[in-house]
């Protein structure tokens, strides 16, 4: 007798970062625009950079989702790996709790870090990033 499946559901960690599907405008210390959207199954959203940052461009793919090792249950946290065109990689954490959007460079309560609010109408998300020492820099991400 053969055993079914588990089948497994995207997290609602997961779920609540629909309200980031679609393309936005980024201002602020980074330019360009990003677009979100979910890989079929809605385990995986990813988000499709095209920025400038510092005078250097910055284009690249992330996938966003928990993380599940074969063979062992997803993880809690929500898990993003950053892959740009100049072959680096970067990991993120990521948390949205109300309109409230945190994003932590590599684990979670990193000080290097973005937070950053959804207006009531989620067309706009307004924050900073945060770097450890007194870096960073102010984005707003409007949807076009």
């Amino acid at each position: 007798m053969s055993e079914i499946p588990e089948t497994y559901e995207p997290s609602a960690e997961v779920q609540a970062l629909d309200r980031l599907v679609g393309t936005w405008a980024v201002t602020g210390g980074a330019e360009g625009t990003v677009r979100y959207e979910w890989l079929h199954g809605g385990f995986f959203l990813l988000q499709h950079v095209a920025l400038t940052h510092s005078g250097q461009p910055v284009t690249g793919l992330e996938v966003i989702g928990n993380l599940r090792p074969f063979g062992e249950p997803a993880g809690a946290d929500v898990m993003s790996r950053f892959y740009d065109a100049a072959g680096n990689t970067f990991d993120y954490v990521y948390e949205l709790v109300g309109d409230k959007l945190t994003i932590w460079g590599g684990a979670k309560g990193s000080p290097a870090y973005y937070e950053g609010t959804f207006s009531p109408d989620g067309t706009t998300v307004t924050g900073a990033w945060v770097y450890p020492g007194g870096g960073g820099y102010e984005s707003t991400m409007t949807r076009i």
